[in-house]
């Protein structure tokens, strides 16, 4: 029988109250739920910013947080007011981050196939460094240096060959990957050559990130050693170590903390010889642990002898992680937070697909019914992020909370937003 969800998987402010009934930032769960619809994620706005701070404590030479965990307007004010840059792959994320104030100069370009629209953009508003991925990316920057004639800094994504221990889709740093440049074919050595002796480019530094949900440090520890090797006759100024700091979210999962991977990677610095300034891109590590997703119950159907269904509001169009990487998350009821979990039963969405799964093995307490809000912790990165609009589902709200206050940082969709861009 399961017990009660453990503390340490429920955002920082988390409290409950005489009644067993949850509280986040102050806001009763249930009571949100009710007022503002389901599905629904809830931010703790007091924990996201604890680990922006923390994230730039970790690393005093350059934080920038991972946009693609999380990211709308109020996300980039916030990391931005707790001095983080921001790491933005794509021109939609720069647009959303230069929109909410964040200057170009705060912030960083990564992606594997930036296109010449998207580099002049970050070029022309003076971006403050572009990970530049491979060799074509190296002869866009020089036709871009002929047309007008400024040179971007930029530092360039070396692929160290270190096995993440992670699922494959985000395991980055293996050498059969779309990213950087490889280690171990060589041609690491010849992009740091030629970026090197470039006039169309001014390279400041190397980058190394081995993927996500990272449990490890030694791997990253590893990652360090290797690029450092390379970089190391070049005397450059900058190493990042990029993000993918893992994070629990399941019982008996333990993860480092931002604080704890900083070491690590200062220490690893250390070791190595490494002069230059350590920089990271912490992303999930910022957003997952501070946010639930609430949920109602619509449907139990129960199989004897085999399984019980608990259908929710949602699905795979909030949350895909599963679907897409078989993640696991736990469950609860915010109006029962302390009691027992002893009914298993498998929380699948509303979308027409057997796939469709939130929570393989969930545990939920014996007196679950219809009508009933279930929550899922850990859920503040990937799942707003990578939502869609499968079978036209409206996506949902965001809602920051903090010292008893909501606002709503993202609108739910409305069926006329569904069809806003049909002619």
């Amino acid at each position: 029988m399961a017990g009660p969800l453990p503390h340490y998987l429920l955002p920082d402010t988390a409290t409950v109250d005489d009644r067993g009934q949850l509280s986040v930032g102050g806001c009763d769960l249930v009571a949100l739920a009710r007022e503002y619809g389901t599905p629904l994620f809830v931010y703790d706005e007091v924990q996201l910013r604890a680990r922006c701070r923390e994230a730039v404590s970790a690393f005093p030479d350059g934080a920038a947080y991972a946009t693609k965990a999380f990211l709308c307007l109020a996300m980039a004010k916030l990391a931005h007011e707790e001095g983080m840059q921001l790491d933005v792959a794509t021109i939609g994320e720069f647009f959303v981050a230069r929109r909410a104030g964040v200057p170009a100069a705060n912030m960083v370009m990564h992606g594997n196939n930036k296109s010449l629209d998207e580099l002049r953009t970050a070029i022309v508003d003076d971006i403050g460094r572009i990970i530049v991925d491979s060799f074509d990316e190296l002869d866009r920057l020089d036709a871009l240096h002929d047309e007008l004639g400024l040179r971007p800094r930029v530092v360039l994504r070396l692929t160290p060959g270190v096995e993440a221990h992670t699922h494959e889709f985000i395991a980055t740093g293996h050498d059969d990957t779309k990213f950087g440049f490889t280690v171990s074919s060589g041609a690491a050595q010849r992009a740091v050559d030629r970026a090197s002796a470039s006039s169309s480019v001014e390279l400041v530094g190397v980058h190394a990130h081995i993927g996500s949900q990272v449990f490890r440090l030694d791997s990253i520890e590893e990652a360090v050693h290797i690029v450092a090797d390379v970089a190391r006759p070049y005397g450059l100024p900058e190493l990042s170590i990029g993000g993918g700091l893992g994070g629990a979210c399941v019982v008996g999962e333990r993860a480092p903390t931002i604080t704890q991977w900083g070491d690590a990677v200062r220490k690893a610095s250390a070791d190595a010889g490494v002069t230059a300034r350590i920089t990271a891109e912490p992303g999930r590590s910022i957003v997952a642990g501070a946010a639930v997703t609430l949920y109602t119950v619509g449907t139990i159907k129960e199989l004897p002898g085999i399984r019980t269904y608990l259908s929710v509001d949602g699905g795979m169009s909030d949350n895909p992680r599963p679907v897409l990487y078989g993640s696991g998350y736990e469950t609860f009821l915010p109006r029962a937070a302390l009691a027992p979990r002893p009914r298993s039963v498998r929380v699948v969405g509303k979308h027409c697909e057997s796939g469709d799964i939130l929570v393989r093995d969930a545990s939920v307490p014996d007196d679950v019914a219809v009508g009933d809000i279930l929550a899922t912790p850990v859920t503040g990165a990937y799942g707003h992020s990578m939502g869609s609009n499968y079978q036209k589902v409206q996506r949902p709200a965001v809602l920051f909370v903090r010292d008893g206050d909501a606002r709503v940082v993202v609108r739910r969709e409305t069926l006329d937003d569904l069809i806003r861009f049909d002619r």
